[in-house]
């Protein structure tokens, strides 16, 4: 192999669309010479049918042309074989989950509610949306697995991951790397599994799809305290819960539940979010569609019931724009990041994500001398 140190300095640059690393880590380039200005180099894809190949191309001629000494670029395409393919693997898939490690500085947060309607999944992609906007690493699974809808809200109904022998590579959207069941499914078709499958479904997520570093992973659950609840706990023991309700005392009685599972399994709960809070009137008056007040009693029963403070961390206006975008697959706060509901969205997305990390037990890679 062959690599021109400029070259070489310069693809370091690129980075691989869905691993999300330069292809100078991952052992994609296989040469690169630079002869009277012209660069030669040759890249290897990690299969022959990649996905992002024209990305590829596009981001790798760019970046040599940045290069003073550099007047032509000639880039030739390979794929790489089956040892350099189970290499890879090796160096980026772990059969463990990476994110139950203890020593894993990935916030795990997964967002709960009591029952449907309560615009858990249009939140969760708009969260994951707003923390990426911030500059996060932010991976979300799609744990929703007879009612997944991300895919859709994201704008991505259609992708299909990108299969490297066993790893899985998660589609990215607005910056977000997603993975649903429903990428797997043809035709909208029903999944009609029970336990132990939805368990496993989870843990093939968790271990098979290549999220790499993430600054927060989310998880969209299904509603209710049922199976994929229950699987979350004994898989990640470390996440974190949010629950979400509208102001209706109805619906907050209901989330009660999925709050108290905490109880059982040992997680947190972070904290509550009151969705379609009130309507915003043509006129600049309010109308509280749904009354008002769940989700502070929400927080204040859940505190009973744990023994530890739980805050109701925004409460989102009922906005028709924010239905449009997710039915458009762009969430509100890239369409429109300066709605009202948006900005408490956005304020959310803040609070969750900034909030002090202790290192208590966690390695720090440092030693005595």
């Amino acid at each position: 192999m062959t690599i021109e140190p400029r070259l070489l300095e310069a693809l370091s640059r690129v980075q691989d669309p869905e691993l999300r690393r330069p292809i100078t880590e991952l052992g994609m380039v296989d040469s690169a010479t630079l002869s009277n200005g012209t660069a030669k180099v040759r890249v290897l894809l990690t299969i022959a049918g990649c996905p992002m190949r024209s990305t590829i191309e596009a981001d790798v001629d760019a970046a040599l042309r940045a290069v003073a000494e550099v007047q032509h670029v000639e880039l030739t395409l390979g794929v790489m074989s089956p040892e350099q393919r189970a290499e890879l693997r090796e160096s980026l898939v772990s059969r463990s989950i990476p994110f139950s490690d203890p020593a894993s500085l990935t916030r795990v947060i997964s967002i709960a509610s009591g029952k449907g309607g309560v615009g858990k999944s249009s939140l969760t992609a708009n969260l994951a949306c707003a923390m990426a906007t911030d500059g996060l690493r932010v991976g979300l699974i799609d744990a929703d697995v007879h009612g997944f809808s991300i895919p859709g809200l994201l704008g991505i109904p259609h992708a299909s991951p990108t299969r490297v022998d066993e790893m899985i590579l998660p589609p990215v959207a607005h910056g977000v790397k997603v993975i649903s069941i429903g990428m797997f499914v043809p035709d909208n078709k029903p999944v009609i599994w029970r336990g132990p499958m939805l368990h496993r479904a989870l843990e093939q997520f968790l271990t098979d799809v290549h999220f790499g570093d993430l600054d927060v992973l989310l998880l969209d659950l299904p509603p209710g305290t049922g199976d994929i609840a229950i699987s979350v706990s004994q898989l990640l023991p470390g996440s974190e819960l949010v629950v979400i309700t509208t102001p209706q005392a109805a619906a907050a009685q209901v989330a009660e539940r999925a709050g108290s599972i905490a109880v059982s399994t040992g997680q947190k709960v972070i904290g509550v979010i009151e969705n379609m809070s009130w309507l915003q009137l043509p006129d600049g008056s309010t109308m509280e569609v749904f009354g008002s007040g769940g989700g502070m009693e929400l927080a204040h029963r859940l505190e009973l019931v744990l023994g530890t403070e739980v805050p109701l961390l925004g409460q989102v206006a009922l906005d028709p724009m924010l239905r449009a975008g997710g039915d458009k697959g762009i969430p509100l706060v890239i369409s429109h990041p300066e709605a009202p509901a948006a900005l408490q969205i956005t304020a959310i997305a803040r609070a969750l994500t900034h909030r002090p990390r202790g290192l208590a037990g966690r390695p720090l890679g440092v030693s005595p001398r």
